[in-house]
């Protein structure tokens, strides 16, 4: 691994030397090169001397600053040494801060710090035991590759990493990015939370660039002369409105599926019930619906009880009635002996048991009456299906 960097880290008094190797691959990106789409030739970048119009070797090729438009100052390597900077060969330690309070947006290049001769072993090592076993992060500032930039070493699977930082001027605002008044319920944010649980850890070896291993495949089935395998189709609802929450719940259905824990998941732990998907709004309109077939059941029954019940009381006077009219004849008929006694005795029977029936009769319609007006009212009650 070649050094891109040596110099020197300064903690306190203590200096360590050091050398910097990139901590990053970026050469296993999928290798494109530009062509000419009429005849396939490579296209080649030259460098050309716009003066002379001649092309230029990397050896023959210097860096300068340009002050205005027409005018270019060149700079040597042998002039950017001598800047009255100690950033350019010592990285100062700052301070030390947890890592939580460095934005990750800040973060820009990795490279991994070695110790730079046997006497920097010993410093290096208590450095790197120092952040590992207080929790924290130095911050300090190193000009590399013709700029300063903020650093933050850490400690990493026994060495130190730097990570070149962004100055707090170069990260872009938010604004007009994330929306605004958007309304999240608590049970979506629950079932958010489920999903993210059920997703489980992250094994890294199990990361692999598939759009390389798509792109290589399709080069191969080229040189072969064959067809490229047909595309996959993606399985989302594209375009489609859907509903959040039936789609947080597949995706919990199917992280646990696929992690096995279908079964545990559905009798829940400890008896308790599980996460529901259902909107609160369809559970409320479902429970009033229920309750608005219970009321009509409740004031059908009401209304048969009720009819019942009246028509009952009313076929019990009528038979009392009937009992008390027949009790009443023989009475009649074993009275007085005198003609006379015996009509109007007769008469007022006669009369007794009009009225007792019509009293009967008056009783029955006005149960029977509001025997229907309850069964009616328990019959409006009852929803439609």
């Amino acid at each position: 691994m070649r050094s891109v960097w040596n110099g020197a880290i300064s903690f306190g008094l203590v200096s360590i030397p050091v050398k910097t190797y990139s901590a990053t691959d970026r050469s296993t990106s999928v290798p494109f090169v530009r062509i000419h789409e009429k005849d396939g030739g490579h296209i080649q970048y030259r460098k050309v001397c716009e003066l002379d119009g001649e092309e230029v070797p990397n050896e023959e090729i210097g860096r300068g600053y340009r002050a205005t438009d027409d005018v270019i100052v060149p700079v040597t390597d042998e002039d950017l040494s001598h800047l009255p900077l100690p950033t350019t060969k010592t990285l100062t330690i700052l301070a030390f801060l947890d890592a939580g309070e460095i934005d990750p947006l800040q973060m820009d290049r990795a490279y991994y710090l070695g110790p730079n001769g046997p006497t920097a072993t010993k410093p290096y090592t208590l450095l790197r035991e120092a952040l590992e076993h207080h929790g924290k992060v130095a911050i300090g500032k190193v000009a590399m590759h013709g700029r300063e930039t903020p650093a933050m070493l850490r400690a990493h699977d026994g060495a130190i990493v730097m990570h070149a930082l962004l100055w707090p001027d170069q990260i872009r605002s938010t604004a007009g990015v994330a929306p605004d008044d958007v309304e999240i319920r608590d049970s979506e944010l629950t079932l958010a939370e489920t999903l993210m649980d059920s997703l489980g850890d992250l094994d890294p070896d199990e990361l692999h660039d598939d759009y390389r291993e798509a792109v290589e495949s399709l080069v191969a089935a080229k040189l072969e002369g064959g067809e490229p395998a047909a595309p996959k189709t993606a399985g989302g609802p594209g375009g489609q409105v859907i509903d959040l929450m039936a789609a947080l719940e597949s995706s919990v259905r199917a992280a646990r599926e696929g992690r096995g824990e279908e079964t545990e998941a559905s009798e829940g732990a400890g008896g308790e019930e599980d996460a529901t998907v259902t909107p609160i709004r369809g559970r409320k309109r479902a429970k009033s619906g229920t309750d608005t077939k219970k009321s009509a059941s409740s004031g059908d029954a009401s209304g048969r009880k009720s009819a019942a019940g009246s028509s009952g009381t009313s076929g019990r006077k009528r038979t009392a009635a009937k009992t008390s009219s027949s009790r009443t004849k023989p009475a009649s008929g074993t009275g007085s002996s005198d003609p006379g006694a015996k009509k109007s005795t007769a008469r007022k029977t006669a009369a007794k048991r009009t009225a007792k029936g019509a009293a009967s009769k008056k009783t029955a319609g006005t149960a029977t009456s509001g025997g229907s007006a309850s069964a009616a009212g328990g019959t409006s009650k009852r929803p439609s299906a």
